[in-house]
């Protein structure tokens, strides 16, 4: 369970395309949890992570991965095929972990074809937390996404991602894991990404306090640790279980206006569907 890490330059990137009028799909895969926000709905699907091809049930997504795409386009169309009109093609928003990010982008774009999308659009994990909790994105901004299966710490800077650690590590462990190894995988990501800084981003983050999301964020005993460990405010978002497809809503309703309403596009550029 080491973590990985990476120290990521910005890309370039394009406009995002215009699409006032089009049906919109937010979506964040989880291993545990699939959560999907429909243009025009008020509430949150939020769903087991699995599908049915036989007798019984398998798990497309591990541990920040999709290792199943024919198995999660499965599960796509049972979940929303009859929740989209008939010949509709939405455009959609989908939340990828900052790690591998590409070869999940990938499999992501191959499994939502089956949904006829108009185009596909993804947003690092990290930058739709923020959006979800509504945080400055002007200022640096550390988060930590304490998933069930993977937990990510990244660091943020006019919302594009400088740095970021995680491990194969979650809430979904705590069976054969305390709650304090969860916290001190954090606080040993949250270390080392201090030591290897050149600049004051992260100085300047941690002052700020960090911004937890993910199921971990719920759990007294890891917020505990982190709080006594980091010496820094932690600032658990609200309702941290959907702040990041609450955030690909945002993306997606900015699509369907004007970028300039949330600032910059992400730094992952849209590929056409």
């Amino acid at each position: 369970m080491n973590p990985a890490h990476s120290s990521l330059a910005v890309p370039r990137h394009r406009s995002w395309p215009a699409c006032r009028q089009c049906w919109g799909v937010a979506l964040d895969m989880g291993s545990a949890r699939t959560r999907v926000w429909l243009a025009g709905r008020r509430t949150i699907v939020d769903v087991p992570t699995v599908t049915f091809p036989g007798s019984g049930a398998e798990y497309p997504i591990r541990r920040g991965a999709i290792v199943d795409t024919a198995g999660t386009a499965r599960m796509l169309d049972r979940l929303l095929g009859h929740r989209l009109p008939r010949l509709v093609r939405p455009l959609v928003v989908v939340t990828t972990p900052v790690l591998d990010g590409i070869a999940y982008r990938a499999a992501a774009r191959a499994a939502v074809a089956v949904l006829r999308p108009r185009s596909v659009l993804t947003v690092p994990g990290a930058r739709a937390i923020a959006l979800g909790a509504e945080a400055d994105l002007t200022r640096p901004l550390l988060v930590a996404d304490i998933g069930a299966h993977l937990t990510e710490v990244v660091l943020l800077a006019d919302g594009a991602v400088m740095d970021a650690r995680r491990t194969s590590l979650g809430t979904g462990d705590l069976d054969s894991a305390a709650p304090a190894e969860i916290g001190e995988a954090v606080v040993a990501m949250v270390t080392a990404m201090v030591r290897q800084d050149r600049t004051s981003l992260m100085r300047d983050a941690l002052g700020r306090g960090v911004l937890l999301a993910g199921g971990g964020a719920l759990w007294p005993e890891i917020t505990h640790r982190l709080g006594d460990r980091l010496h820094a405010p932690l600032r658990p978002v609200p309702a941290p279980h959907t702040a990041a497809v609450r955030g690909a809503a945002r993306l997606l309703k900015a699509a369907h206006g004007h970028p300039a309403v949330i600032g910059a596009p992400p730094p992952h550029p849209p590929d056409p569907a």
